[in-house]
């Protein structure tokens, strides 16, 4: 069933929608959650939750053109409160690591009269990543939305573990750049 149609049946509240949201994104959406959490059994929760959730805010918005970013995202930001609250210290730890590497590139200051609009800066960054050819583009989205270790990318793109972690420490410094020049602080 194509997305339009799904996002119809959450419209309509059926309940279908919930099925067919999980034969079509299901095994995609759990990956991305055991990829944060590391445990199968959390996955499979926040997969549910996910639907939950979605079954929630689609009728005050409606992805029918980007169903599965829609879904990744609650995923995505469910799967990262669990790691906070089950407070698993290795992947908290890692989680760390990343968000780390990506302080150094993009400006987040503390008080409220200096903080960035959210939309504005996505764009910025949706835009840089725009300029980059398809290979850097899905391994730097790999690393820091997907949030996979340097050794699952370069199994993933046939890379050398090196040649992954330069072309990530690269491109930072290219979004840096990037930042800089369309007014961003760092």
């Amino acid at each position: 069933m194509d997305d339009n149609r799904i996002v119809e049946l959450y419209l309509l509240r059926d309940e279908t929608a919930i099925k067919q949201t999980t034969e079509k994104y299901g095994s995609r959406l759990r990956s991305l959650a055991c990829g944060i959490v590391n445990d199968q059994q959390t996955a499979e929760e926040c997969e549910n939750d996910t639907y939950m959730e979605a079954w929630n805010t689609i009728p005050p918005h409606e992805p029918r053109s980007y169903l599965y970013a829609f879904l990744a995202r609650i995923t995505r930001h469910i799967s990262l409160n669990c790691c906070r609250d089950r407070n698993r210290l290795k992947r908290s730890a890692f989680i760390c690591e990343l968000s780390a590497e990506l302080e150094q590139c993009i400006p987040a200051p503390d008080d409220v009269e200096c903080r960035i609009d959210d939309i504005a800066l996505s764009d910025v960054i949706n835009r840089f990543l725009s300029k980059l050819d398809k290979e850097k583009r899905n391994i730097f989205i790999r690393r820091y939305w997907y949030l996979d270790s340097i050794a699952a990318i370069s199994e993933r793109f046939a890379l050398s573990e090196s040649k992954v972690k330069t072309m990530l420490f690269r491109c930072r410094n290219q979004l840096r750049e990037h930042l800089e020049k369309e007014g961003y602080i760092l």
